[in-house]
């Protein structure tokens, strides 16, 4: 995985063909590790940011996306996820008008997030978030 930085606490990963049918794999894992993990509660909102940023990663970069979920130990209130992919450049958030069909994405992502950021990796980049999870 591109950029992946270690973090104690229960993690799972996957990787992706850069191919339309990776939107919809990384929803379906990412909402069924959550469920084993308890934690439905953010499963909707994780599933549809991470496809907003796997569809960007199709949209822009090519070769293999990764998708990273950890929970962190000790009983924090945070789940990290990460989207990666081999283009180097960080994604751009841009206004989009009324019209628009897309680029929208980054702001969701930012509106519905604590935090979220980019750190480059050897082979790409890493589009990271953190959502709150209720206790």
């Amino acid at each position: 995985m591109i950029g992946v930085i270690d973090t104690d606490g229960d993690c799972a990963e996957w990787t992706f063909p850069a191919e339309p049918g990776a939107v919809r794999s990384a929803r379906a894992v990412v909402r069924g590790q959550l469920h084993g993990w308890d934690l439905d509660c953010v499963a909707d909102l994780a599933a549809l940011l991470v496809s907003e940023l796997v569809t960007n990663s199709l949209r822009y970069a090519t070769g293999p996306i990764g998708v990273r979920l950890v929970r962190p130990a000790g009983g924090d209130d945070s789940l990290l996820v990460e989207v990666s992919d081999p283009l180097p450049d960080p994604p751009r958030e841009r206004e989009a008008r009324p019209e628009d069909e897309s680029g929208r994405g980054l702001q969701l992502l930012a509106g519905s997030s604590r935090r979220w950021g980019t750190r480059p990796g050897a082979g790409g980049k890493t589009v990271w978030f953190e959502l709150a999870v209720p206790r």
